[in-house]
């Protein structure tokens, strides 16, 4: 990084992170002012009894709440209009958002809803929001979106076929409450995929134009912590050490891409995501190694410092073939937790690739990606991607 190279980081969340953190609720609800609680989430894990980690410490304090889980995945900016609604006709002056990313990012945007005018679509861009939202709890249920720390909401227009993303130093959550023994119970393919996102947001973070010395050591030991733990999580779900080790590192990754972007697996993986309904920890990580496999010459040492981050051995290579083995490395990782789709598995087809290289192109995350791309190279990129990539591991 040069000498004279400016940079602005910050963080207006608090975190609270520890096994058993969530009985803490009733205290933080009172110590931001709460009286009457909105808990935004998911049918899933209202049914699974999660929301019951949620409503007993609420119970015990006498704060009366609501609960709102007209949610689906990709979560519809309908689903922010009716919650915002029950919010205001049940007089919730607080927020708690429980589950993934599609709960936690209608959580803040209801947050945001509830002290703005109009409606979630004037606030869509960076930096649009004009007033600071309600006080916000986010409580992550999964290791891969860091929703709980970001400044984004990605939303969903499904009538058009599109999202759309609120970006706002507003909407980040008042307070991040991560308990790793919420996480025990995901079910691996969930664990998989989810894990793959957060690696996407720390790699891609780490990779681009924008990153500065702050971000690179966030995104370097989110790194680690994937490297080390997320088959384990994977394979043994009860592994407390594996789900605290992922969620830390979904929660680190986030902070590091909040303040520089992302990369070109999320600059087509919410194109992908709107059309093709693919869920976007499962797409990100289809995307991920042939994204870095176009990037490689964008940045060559740093892609050969991820190798060594996942184990491979380039003490005796050259800095362009130890930076290969980190798309070797990534394959075999997508490998062995099981993720073996392609994007043809989900639909798309050569007809497909032009509106949504186009689409792609209009994303913030292209221009800080650490190589150019041309429509045509994203259209490579998909194309490998639709076919599914061989571990090709160089032999020792």
């Amino acid at each position: 990084m040069q000498l004279n190279h400016m940079f602005r980081y910050e963080i207006p969340t608090i975190i609270e992170f520890g096994n058993a953190s969530i009985k803490q609720l009733a205290d933080h609800v009172k110590a931001l002012g709460g009286s009457r609680v909105l808990i935004v989430g998911d049918p899933g894990v209202v049914q699974a009894g999660v929301v019951d980690h949620l409503t007993e410490p609420l119970d015990k304090a006498g704060i009366p709440y609501q609960i709102f889980s007209d949610i689906e995945a990709d979560p519809d900016i309908d689903s922010v209009q009716k919650g915002t609604e029950l919010a205001k006709s049940e007089g919730c002056d607080l927020v708690v958002g429980v589950g993934g990313g599609s709960s936690l990012d209608t959580a803040k945007a209801i947050g945001i809803m509830l002290t703005n005018p109009g409606h979630i679509r004037d606030y869509v861009g960076i930096n649009k929001v004009l007033h600071q939202a309600a006080p916000v709890i986010a409580v992550p249920t999964t290791a891969g979106t860091g929703s709980e720390m970001t400044i984004w909401s990605v939303l969903s227009d499904k009538k058009a076929k599109v999202k759309l993303s609120v970006g706002s130093p507003y909407n980040c959550p008042t307070l991040a409450l991560c308990d790793p023994q919420l996480t025990v119970s995901l079910p691996p393919h969930i664990t998989a995929t989810t894990g793959m996102d957060a690696l996407t947001h720390a790699l891609e973070s780490y990779v681009n134009k924008a990153t500065q010395p702050i971000s690179e050591g966030l995104a370097i030991q989110s790194m680690k912590m994937i490297a080390r733990s997320l088959r384990l999580a994977v394979v043994q779900g009860e592994n407390l050490q594996a789900r605290h080790d992922m969620l830390l590192a979904s929660l680190i990754a986030a902070m590091a891409f909040n303040s520089t972007r992302l990369g070109l697996a999320h600059a087509l993986a919410l194109p992908l995501g709107a059309h093709f309904k693919i869920p976007h920890g499962m797409v990100n990580a289809i995307l991920l190694p042939e994204v870095m496999q176009f990037n490689v010459i964008g940045n060559v040492a740093k892609f050969a410092e991820i190798a060594a981050i996942f184990g491979e051995k380039t003490d005796h290579l050259t800095a362009r073939e130890a930076a290969e083995r980190s798309v070797a490395a990534i394959r075999q990782l997508k490998n062995d937790v099981g993720i073996t789709q392609t994007l043809s598995d989900y639909g798309l087809n050569e007809d497909h690739l032009d509106f949504i290289v186009e689409e792609a192109m209009l994303s913030g995350n292209v221009a800080v990606n650490p190589r150019k791309p041309s429509l045509e190279d994203l259209k490579n990129i998909c194309r490998a991607a639709m076919t599914g990539s061989s571990i090709r591991r160089p032999i020792d």
